[in-house]
């Protein structure tokens, strides 16, 4: 069973194999559930809100209409058509 030591900040470094079970990655949120015996980790799933602002804004706007011709045509192309 992996164990992991808290810091005197009560940091703690989740161990390679529990990080790859649960598909943690740097900047990964865990969640804290209690439970009758303890407490269960669980990596919390992103929402749409946590990924606003991770993309820089475009130099020049692209118009709505530019963006479903894109759309659009990458769907096609996925296709094979």
């Amino acid at each position: 069973m992996p164990t992991a030591t808290m810091t005197s900040k009560g940091q703690i470094t989740v161990p390679v194999e529990v990080r790859a079970r649960l598909g943690l990655t740097a900047g990964a949120r865990v969640e804290f559930i209690e439970h009758e015996s303890g407490y269960l980790i669980s990596a919390k799933p992103l929402r749409g809100a946590d990924l606003a602002g991770l993309l820089p804004r475009p130099a020049v706007p692209v118009p709505l209409e530019q963006m479903e011709r894109d759309i659009a045509d990458s769907a096609v192309e996925a296709a094979g058509l």
